[in-house]
């Protein structure tokens, strides 16, 4: 007898021997080029059952594995459809206008060329001369606390604003490392006037910081892509950025505060409220960029289970946003040369010096959904440390010997 999975997968009753899948993974667990530390969790989704575990409660530096955490936080709390607003609010007098962040990292110049328009648009509708002059202000008063991530300045990530454009790059590059503006709300600012004039309106001076007059009236609003989105594209591309904005977005939700310390308060709260096990953990940031950061593989597979789970299909983003082994984001140039795991294995990477890790799901040959965690540390390179991983999750897609 067989049953359909969440994810449209026939599923069979039998499972997976665990006996067996421990005699498949140990010797692959004790691969030198994993380093001098290794911990691992495979469980069987359907169930929660674990199969493998090896310092499967053991808090260690998960690198941009933790992004599973921030993700499904971030969807548990504000749901799929969640759109990040930014608007821009005219004075009483039509002097003033206010760019006002909303926390959106993917605003592009072209959202910022529509806002104009509609701005220009609001000043002729209300009688009064689209030729300004106009004072543009700006506001990220939406984030609180260090806008510098702990290692920053650094091409990975993003003065953390509540305001930017294209997520503060200033080449054509669209994800992985890139040159960063140290100003990112003031680029965007300043690029907000240039639209506006292109509209017509005069703007006088250069931009400045400050909230918007009181009694202002918001005459221009874009919304992100849906949270879903966001989350796909957090994953696919493990993109610092939107990470970290979701975090703060899970803040505010929850009513903390919109900076690091917040953020990890927030995530830590939704994940204890989706029962799975915060022992240990500390989500130092929303990135996985800080060192300080910690999870267990027990707290990864939990969460890719419940993001498995068919009464949670707003967390479903987390499953479908993970890269496809040879295919997409950061699996896109790993299992090849006619790898088992091709096609077959999603999952989420992670890489600091001497940190590498892997988490995501595949199928096994009983057509049963397995989530895996494998975190390493003290590794030589990412170059030896990520065959010796692909080759764990290629295991798991493999019929076992029993």
């Amino acid at each position: 007898m067989a049953h359909i999975t969440a994810l449209g997968t026939t599923t069979h009753d039998a499972p997976r021997d665990a006996a067996a899948l421990r005699d498949t993974l140990a010797p692959l667990i004790g691969a030198p080029e994993l380093g001098d530390k290794v911990a691992a969790s495979v469980i069987d989704t359907a169930t929660g059952r674990q199969l493998y575990g090896t310092g499967a409660t053991t808090a260690m530096t998960p690198a941009s594995t933790i992004k599973i955490a921030t993700t499904t936080a971030a969807l548990s709390v504000l749901g799929p459809d969640h759109r990040i607003a930014t608007t821009a609010a005219l004075s009483p007098d039509a002097r003033t206008l206010t760019l006002v962040g909303g926390g959106d990292p993917t605003l592009s110049k072209a959202a910022l060329r529509s806002m104009a328009a509609g701005a220009a648009k609001a000043l002729r509708e209300d009688g009064e001369d689209p030729t300004g002059p106009v004072r543009l202000t700006y506001d990220t008063s939406r984030y609180t606390g260090p806008v510098l991530h702990p290692i920053s300045p650094n091409e990975n990530i993003a003065p953390v604003t509540a305001l930017m454009v294209d997520e503060g790059r200033l080449n054509d590059t669209d994800r992985g490392p890139a040159k960063r503006t140290d100003d990112p709300a003031g680029d965007a600012a300043r690029a907000f006037a240039a639209q506006l004039r292109k509209a017509g309106v005069k703007v006088t001076g250069t931009p400045r910081e400050a909230r918007p007059a009181d009694k202002a009236r918001t005459v221009a609003t874009h919304h992100s892509a849906p949270l879903a989105a966001l989350v796909e594209r957090t994953l696919t591309n493990s993109d610092n950025d939107i990470a970290e904005a979701l975090a703060r977005q899970t803040a505010i939700a929850k009513g903390e505060s919109a900076d690091f310390a917040g953020a990890r308060r927030a995530v830590t709260k939704e994940l204890r409220k989706l029962g799975v096990p915060v022992t240990g953990a500390h989500l130092a940031d929303g990135s996985g960029l800080d060192r300080d950061d910690r999870v267990t593989p027990a707290l990864l597979t939990a969460l890719l289970a419940r993001a498995a789970d068919p009464d949670r299909p707003g967390l479903r983003p987390v499953l479908t946003g993970l890269p496809i082994a040879g295919f997409s984001g950061t699996l896109g140039d790993r299992y090849r040369d006619g790898s088992e795991g091709t096609g077959l294995i999603r999952a989420k990477t992670g890489t600091l010096n001497g940190v590498n890790s892997l988490a995501g799901t595949v199928v096994d040959p009983r057509g049963r959904l397995l989530a895996f965690a494998f975190l390493a540390s003290g590794s030589l390179s990412a170059t030896e440390a990520e065959p010796a991983l692909d080759a764990l999750a290629t295991a798991l897609a493999r019929p076992a010997a029993e």
